[in-house]
């Protein structure tokens, strides 16, 4: 009887511990598992730089890893030098595949290409925004929102205006977008569309300086429409001793010279504009 008990419980001991190995066994991670490709939009056009993967379905000599070099082109065997550059994947294969079938190598290629790391069709984003940097164009019709949006906004400091620069068709283009106006819908034609090699560059907004007997004197930003009884108004207003009838405004003119004046509390404020609140004379 005792040696019954005895076999029951080193059954008991040896089923726990296989289940035990059974369930850690099922939580580690494979090491022959490869960590997986980068997920593209179908809409993803392939840039130089980018590494990609192509296989040939049951052609496993055919399977190669290569970089898109800044001609657009890769070294694929049998076939040589094919241009990719510029091309969807599912472009991309169809190229591949018809160059297999039309030197005689594969009758019918069923080519796969997988995207491995994206370093083409990337945009800058540069300048007084949340997350400076270069990012990937995921998709054909990426606009300028959309990478204002990636970068994480403009930062308080930032200018209203962005400068867009690159190539279009061989030449250098430049276009100056009112930001407001992107998500306003004041200025729609100005979302365009952003390719590979692009730069958004957004500024430090314009500033003017208060000083004199002002509650906070310092620089601060110029706000569109701004006047200078608003801008008294960002300075705190005039102390006890200021006041707003009193004040002097700095202006550079076109020759650069500093000029003095006596402006109205209705004028417009201009960028580099210094005000100098004066003491009241009573």
């Amino acid at each position: 009887m005792k040696s019954l008990i005895r076999l029951f419980v080193l059954a008991c001991i040896f089923g726990a511990s296989v289940a035990v190995q059974a369930q850690t066994s099922a939580l580690a991670p494979d090491p022959s598992v490869t960590a997986p490709a980068t997920v593209a939009s179908p809409d993803y056009r392939l840039g130089s730089g980018d590494s990609i993967g192509v296989q040939v379905f049951q052609n496993p000599d055919l399977t190669v890893e290569a970089r898109v070099a800044e001609s657009g082109v890769i070294s694929y065997p049998l076939i040589g030098n094919v241009q990719i550059g510029g091309l969807s994947l599912t472009d991309a294969e169809k190229t591949i595949a018809d160059a297999l079938r039309s030197g005689g190598f594969v009758r019918s290629p069923q080519v796969n290409i997988t995207l491995k790391q994206v370093r083409g069709n990337q945009v800058a984003v540069l300048g007084q925004v949340n997350r400076p940097g270069r990012f990937p164009l995921e998709t054909g019709n990426t606009r300028v929102s959309d990478m204002l949006a990636t970068a994480g906004g403009v930062t308080p400091t930032g200018d209203d205006v962005l400068i867009l620069t690159g190539q279009r068709q061989g030449q250098a283009f430049r276009r100056v977008i009112d930001i407001p106006g992107l998500f306003l819908n004041q200025t729609p034609a100005d979302d365009v569309v952003v390719v590979g090699g692009d730069t958004l560059f957004v500024n430090k907004a314009p500033v003017f300086y208060i000083y004199g007997e002002a509650q906070r004197p310092g620089p601060y930003r110029v706000e569109r429409g701004m006047t200078v009884m608003q801008a008294l108004a960002q300075g705190g207003g005039p102390t006890v001793r200021g006041s707003q009838n009193r004040l002097k405004l700095h202006r550079r003119d076109a020759s650069g010279k500093v000029v003095e004046s006596v402006p109205l509390l209705t004028d417009a404020v201009r960028p580099e504009d210094v005000i100098y609140v004066r003491e009241s004379i009573f």
